[in-house]
């Protein structure tokens, strides 16, 4: 069996916790998982099975989240699950303040990632550091948030804020929530999240662990082809004595490369039959154009 798992991940649950239930229930070793996602969050969590473990990295790289901030209170861990190291209601505090806040968290920004956080500063995770007591001077990242947008208010001593955040990879809601504290004077912290969309895939068509469960007993599962998980991807469909001798490992000559597309574009190959064979690279040369095999993907 080779494909992916749209899973909606329950709350509590690591991104290992499951990878690890995924393998039990499809009897295979060969699973992993692209996105890790923290147990204090829900929602869509891709999962590869077989061969499609070696396409997570040619995955769309957006994301999108649905979050609570909860403003008056400052953690350790930049949500709830953390001990708390402020904590001053803001009561005065109202949406026309926060508004135009909002403007400084969207476009490329830089970020300081939460001190628990999977990051590895000399080799280490930083939530491993944190939790030893070592302070770390954590790196600053540059991310890119597409779109925020207000979905609820709350007023009142502890104020909460439910946003829609669509972003690039890499980008901690933790972190703007913190920020948005920050900006506003009053401290913040993450106290809901769940992520609505990875990789191109969306909360609405995921499946629990309980659903897969009952789908794989009841033999009505079936992993979404890799194919189709790599739609984003521009295509090229080879001939059957082309495509055997890429299958090979061959580099084969390309046609003069559109001006969408660049020196090691990466496109999804299928064969005249439209069955997906694997990832190509364009390598450009001189004077001649290759599509090289970068992941040969046959079905057996």
């Amino acid at each position: 069996m080779q494909g992916f798992i749209n899973l909606n991940k329950p709350l509590g649950w690591t991104s290992h916790d499951c990878v690890a239930r995924v393998r039990r229930l499809l009897h295979t070793s060969r699973v992993g998982h692209g996105g890790t996602l923290d147990p204090a969050a829900s929602g869509v969590l891709p999962i590869a099975v077989g061969k499609a473990t070696r396409l997570l990295q040619f995955l769309p790289q957006d994301k999108a989240y649905r979050a609570t901030i909860q403003l008056g209170i400052t953690t350790t861990t930049d949500d709830l699950e953390g001990e708390i190291l402020t904590s001053q209601p803001a009561t005065d505090l109202s949406l026309e303040q926060i508004v135009p806040r909002l403007k400084q968290f969207q476009g490329k920004i830089v970020q300081i990632p939460p001190k628990y956080s999977a990051i590895q500063v000399g080799g280490k995770r930083l939530y491993d550091l944190a939790r030893a007591g070592e302070e770390v001077d954590v790196p600053e990242r540059t991310v890119e948030v597409y779109k925020i947008e207000i979905l609820d208010w709350q007023a009142g001593d502890f104020p909460k804020l439910e946003v829609a955040i669509a972003c690039g990879a890499g980008t901690y809601i933790r972190a703007i929530a913190r920020d948005l504290g920050a900006a506003l004077g009053t401290g913040g912290t993450l106290a809901a999240l769940t992520r609505t969309r990875s990789s191109g895939f969306e909360i609405a068509a995921s499946l629990s662990l309980d659903e897969l469960a009952t789908q794989i007993e009841q033999g009505t599962f079936e992993p979404i082809p890799p194919a189709k998980a790599l739609q984003h991807l521009p295509s090229v469909n080879l001939s059957e004595p082309v495509a055997r001798k890429w299958c090979l490992g061959q580099k084969i000559p390309y046609p003069e490369v559109p001006v969408t597309m660049t020196n090691d574009t990466c496109l999804r190959v299928e064969d005249e039959g439209d069955r997906f064979l694997g990832i190509g690279r364009l390598v450009q040369t001189d004077d001649v154009c290759l599509l090289a095999p970068q992941i040969v993907f046959v079905p057996s």
